[in-house]
């Protein structure tokens, strides 16, 4: 008996960060202005399409970074996300292109208004409530793994 509980035991520890999916994101500075963004990276397809999905929370000034594969007017949506969000598409030169606020659950696309490489998702409200929009640069890109 205990062979077997501890088989299901150790069984279920490795599979607990597949199912999380989380613990083993990268994870990088960038900043915007003069505030710190501490961005888990999304750099493959896995991580991309899991994104925030199933989190309770974040901590503050906490958020994922998407990094593309290629340059393209990328949209994101809140399937299985249970936190609001506002996303930035980002340009190349690290520019903000736009900002979109998304609800839980809402399976409705929120799209790049122009062709960009990254996405940057946040708590709902975070790039409002600092002054932050269009136009402003967002840096540390360059640190952030390249899409695999």
């Amino acid at each position: 008996m205990l062979g077997t509980l501890t088989a299901m035991a150790i069984a279920a520890a490795l599979s607990l960060p597949a199912a999380t999916g989380h613990a083993q994101t990268p994870t990088i500075s960038l900043g915007a202005g003069i505030h710190l963004i501490r961005a888990q990276v999304a750099a493959n397809n896995d991580t991309r399409m899991r994104g925030l999905m199933f989190r309770k929370s974040l901590q503050p000034n906490q958020g994922m970074l998407f990094v593309f594969d290629e340059i393209s007017p990328h949209c994101m949506w809140m399937k299985n996300t249970l936190i609001p969000l506002s996303v930035a598409f980002i340009a190349t030169d690290g520019m903000i292109v736009n900002i979109a606020d998304m609800k839980p659950h809402d399976e409705t696309s929120h799209c790049a208004l122009r062709p960009v490489p990254y996405a940057l998702e946040m708590d709902r409200g975070w790039f409002a409530a600092r002054g932050l929009k269009a136009g402003v640069r967002i840096t540390g890109l360059d640190k952030a793994p390249a899409s695999r």
